[in-house]
């Protein structure tokens, strides 16, 4: 436990939904210890009264901020300030600053050149300045839905009741009255998430990397490990998860020009390398149990050689 890393996580609360506190501490903890728990805001404000009850349970910090003047955001300031007061303390080695706010893309750029780790986390909507300026940064609404499809996977593997499975059909019906009068109001959401999802690294940009690094890497192979790490340096908001995976190696094999390899004692490595023309070529000679099939040419050269040398 000496080597965790000490994080000063620090809220927006004019930017943060109170439904996501879970997954930002829960997250953080893949990280280090969370040794100050601070959340900004204007809490005589009725906006904020959504927090209160979550703050007590998970022992964060209120820190008061009144709005000077309208259309001024004095909460960001308040935050940047005291990131910068706790950076000169050195009691922590890295931050992560919780807002879809780009007003912070400056403090994580300043907190990054003092050797600070920065993990930002926000909503899909998040502008890119801002991702980018973090080491890392995970997106709130991924970590909440992965969370729920975790739990409903765990629900399914439980023995069910009579009462419930009659339940859980009168939902599904309500569910299905449901979806038959909101179809314009899912129309409109629908276009604003694909507005989102633009501002998260494409699919194909992440494929086009992975080729890339391959082909730079000797023998075109590559750790597993290494490679994701890789990855998220380059993406600071690569995570499987966005892409509706637990897991880096089933993330991989989506792409169907990587070969995954168990290496070392008992599988324990797993290494990525490129499939190249060779190895297809090999695979269609295994497989069809001759290499005559595969090369014809190859078998004429010979057949006129041994002519040329009987006469």
């Amino acid at each position: 436990m000496t080597d965790d890393k000490r994080f000063a996580v620090l809220i927006d609360a004019d930017n943060v939904s109170a439904k996501y506190i879970k997954n930002i501490l829960d997250e953080i903890s893949n990280y280090g210890i969370a040794t100050y728990k601070r959340i900004y805001g204007d809490w005589t404000k009725s906006t904020a009264a959504s927090w209160k009850d979550v703050l007590l349970e998970n022992s964060v910090t209120p820190v008061q901020q009144y709005s000077y003047t309208v259309g001024k955001n004095a909460t960001d300031s308040a935050m940047i300030i005291d990131a910068m007061d706790i950076l000169y303390s050195g009691n922590v080695e890295g931050f992560c600053i919780v807002s879809s706010d780009s007003d912070f893309t400056k403090l994580s750029s300043r907190l990054r050149e003092s050797g600070m780790l920065v993990v930002g986390m926000g909503e899909k909507k998040t502008p890119k300045p801002f991702i980018a300026a973090c080491n890392q940064f995970k997106y709130l609404d991924v970590l909440a839905a992965s969370e729920k499809k975790g739990i409903e996977m765990e629900e399914t593997n439980l023995p069910v009741n009579e009462n419930a499975a009659e339940d859980k059909n009168t939902d599904a019906k309500k569910t299905e009255d449901g979806i038959s009068n909101n179809k314009e109001s899912k129309g409109l959401l629908l276009t604003e998430s694909q507005d989102i999802v633009k501002n998260m690294t494409d699919l194909s940009v992440i494929k086009n990397t992975i080729i890339k690094m391959m082909n730079e890497s000797e023998e075109q192979s590559m750790n597993m490990g290494e490679l994701g790490s890789r990855l998220v340096k380059r993406y600071p908001d690569f995570d499987v998860r966005n892409y509706g995976d637990t897991k880096l190696s089933k993330f991989l094999r989506k792409f169907d020009f990587l070969e995954i390899k168990a290496m070392g004692k008992e599988g324990s490595s797993m290494w990525v390398s490129l499939k190249t023309d060779l190895n297809q070529k090999e695979e269609e000679v295994n497989s069809s149990g001759t290499k005559n099939s595969v090369n014809p040419h190859k078998n004429r050269k010979r057949k006129a050689y041994r002519k040329k040398k009987t006469v």
